[in-house]
């Protein structure tokens, strides 16, 4: 459908998330699922002798037929959406139109297609997150034994590799892959149980069927439903789902603001890719901003706050039911679902295309490297009779110095320095102090576990 730009659009009804995703959550697949419900309703129903066979037949043949227009005009009088949908669907079905709906309440069939909707949404999640675990699985494996310095602190710490670092990413990942697992375990719709969950309205048509009659309808539906509700399924199920795509969020965000970190100039050890023609900046033509990454960290953001309006919801849904959630859930389950699907789309993109300077890798590296192989210096000196303590206020005072030169020089001599210094030459020999200033073998076991990384990820 193409969209009105004459009127007020939201972001993702264009220009953030998949047309896979915005079409699950369109108003017309809203709608044929609400259908879908009913149709699934009415099949029980004829199984149990509530309707006929040419009822039921008239109501599956005008299943498809959406008339939103219509649904809007009866809704501007009626002031209610789903039963605004009862009666368009009932005036297309001449035959079995006056049994649509029967024993129900609104949450029987909008709670039940929410859980079919939130199935779907969630496979299309999972299929991204599959695919981004694979591009990442590449990536290990190409830099599992490229030196690289780590930072703590935004500072200069010990080298790693970047596959090493690349695998924090992916590690993260594979916990929010679990619990997206856990989570599908947890969708459930209402079921059939009425205006109060209590399945009165069933009971009086159908007395001791009632509960078969509602194994029958999940079971067409394909769906689980909640043992014990109110009006509505438990709004926490809002809140764990959106719990997870936070979750997911989350992890994306601090890739994104790493990359954003390594790319600035001071850096200069990864970029996301830049497009041919692309603009950095409207004043600035040389600009080669990461937008990508901000945009992700933006998403990132906007999806955790949503998660706390699905908290708000389940905690105010007082009793067996108020109305205060519905305004808020008909915009942040569809948001947070195509943000993080966005989001998802942005990171593939940058981790499968990402620039490595390993040239601007070895040079920061090369600068700060040798700082990290004191600890070998200070554990072996100790090893050989030196006081720890003693020692290492030895060293940190060399280090010291050699930062102040290296701002004024751009050049590390601190091994020189050390090599030539009788405290250290007490315990060490030139030779030794020589062999343990290879800083690049100071990496531990970055590089077995990331091919353990590797493994769990071709193992999901």
């Amino acid at each position: 459908m193409k969209t009105n730009f004459d009127n007020y659009q939201s972001p993702f009804s264009w220009r953030y998330g998949s047309d896979e995703m915005r079409q699950l959550f369109s108003e017309v697949n809203r709608r044929k699922t609400w259908r879908q419900v009913w149709v699934s309703l009415a099949k029980a129903q004829n199984k149990f002798g509530l309707i006929s066979k040419k009822e039921l037949n008239d109501i599956i043949k005008h299943q498809n037929v959406i008339d939103i227009e219509k649904a809007h005009q009866i809704e501007s009088e009626i002031k209610h959406d789903l039963m605004a949908e009862v009666k368009t669907y009932a005036s297309q079905a001449k035959i079995g139109g006056g049994k649509i709906h029967l024993g129900a309440t609104s949450q029987d069939i909008e709670d039940n297609a929410d859980a079919i909707i939130f199935k779907d949404a969630l496979a299309i999640i999972e299929k991204n997150l599959n695919k981004l675990l694979k591009v990442w699985l590449l990536k290990i494996d190409e830099n599992k034994d490229l030196v690289c310095m780590a930072y703590t602190h935004l500072q200069p710490a010990e080298p790693t590799t970047l596959g090493y670092r690349f695998s924090l990413y992916a590690q993260d990942l594979l916990i929010d892959l679990e619990l997206l697992n856990y989570i599908k375990t947890q969708i459930k719709g209402k079921g059939t149980k009425g205006a109060v969950g209590n399945y009165a309205s069933y009971m009086s048509l159908l007395g001791s069927k009632t509960e078969n009659m509602e194994e029958a309808v999940l079971k067409d539906l394909g769906i689980e439903a909640f043992d014990i509700t109110g009006q509505v399924y438990p709004r926490k199920l809002d809140y764990l789902v959106l719990c997870l795509l936070s979750s997911i969020a989350q992890s994306l965000y601090k890739f994104a603001f790493d990359l954003r970190i390594l790319q600035s100039a001071q850096f200069g050890e990864l970029a996301e890719p830049f497009a041919k023609k692309q603009v950095g900046s409207s004043a600035m033509p040389f600009k080669r901003n990461p937008q990508n990454s901000e945009r992700i960290c933006s998403l990132a953001r906007y999806i955790v706050g949503l998660s706390r309006t699905a908290w708000d919801n389940a905690a105010n849904s007082l009793l067996e039911r108020t109305l205060d959630d519905s305004a808020a859930k008909r915009i942040i389950i569809p948001d947070s679902f195509l943000a993080t699907d966005e989001i998802l789309k942005l990171t593939l993109y940058i981790v499968s295309d990402m620039v490595i300077n390993k040239k601007n890798i070895e040079k920061n590296l090369k600068s700060y490297g040798p700082f990290s192989a004191l600890e070998s210096i200070l554990l072996k000196s100790v090893k050989n009779g030196a006081n720890r303590q003693e020692m290492h206020e030895v060293l940190r005072e060399h280090s010291m110095r050699v930062y102040d030169e290296m701002a004024k020089t751009g050049e590390n001599k601190l091994f020189q320095n050390l090599s030539y210094d009788k405290t250290i030459l007490k315990y060490l020999s030139k030779s030794e102090i020589d062999s343990l200033s290879n800083y690049k073998k100071h990496i531990g076991l970055s590089e077995k576990k990331s091919r353990s990384m590797i493994s769990k990820i071709k193992n999901i």
